[in-house]
């Protein structure tokens, strides 16, 4: 960075700050995350959730793997285990993803699926959830909910 210093900050110039403010590209996201068991979470995310495995892996340099989502979809989620490791449970009640279905009778086939897959409804760590939405726990502790509203800033 060039420019003048107070009390040892740096000032951008204005052609820095266009650099550092400019948008980042729409990516593609992955939620990844550590699992002891990978096939006791398919019920849940397969059959429950209705999302596709779209590649599964096995020994990748000691990792076992699966990613699952909608084909067309900008995100997937994977699950990994790595040989010899434990992962554990989530930390926390918390931990969790929120799916927002704003069309009443997509989100009630959504809880409908689930309970169908052998899935119920916990109550949420945080009541705000339980207000609009219901969450379900994975086999692992961690926690999707599928909200019953449109995301809003």
């Amino acid at each position: 960075m060039t420019g003048s210093t107070t009390v040892g900050a740096p000032v951008e110039t204005t052609e820095e700050r266009r650099h550092i403010l400019r948008p980042m590209p729409i990516p593609i996201l992955r939620v990844a995350r550590p699992t002891d068991d990978i096939d006791a979470l398919l019920p849940f995310y397969e059959g429950g959730l209705g999302l596709t495995v779209l590649y599964r892996f096995e020994d990748h340099d000691g990792f076992d793997g699966v990613m699952l989502g909608h084909e067309k979809a900008p995100w997937h989620f994977e699950f990994t285990r790595a040989r010899g490791h434990s992962a554990g449970r989530a930390p926390t009640q918390d931990n969790l993803l929120v799916l927002y279905l704003p069309e009443a009778a997509e989100w009630q086939a959504a809880v409908d699926r689930m309970r169908e897959a052998g899935f119920e409804p916990v109550p949420a760590f945080n009541p705000y959830w339980d207000r609009d939405g219901l969450t379900f726990e994975d086999p692992d502790g961690y926690r999707i909910v599928l909200q019953k509203a449109a995301w809003g800033r």
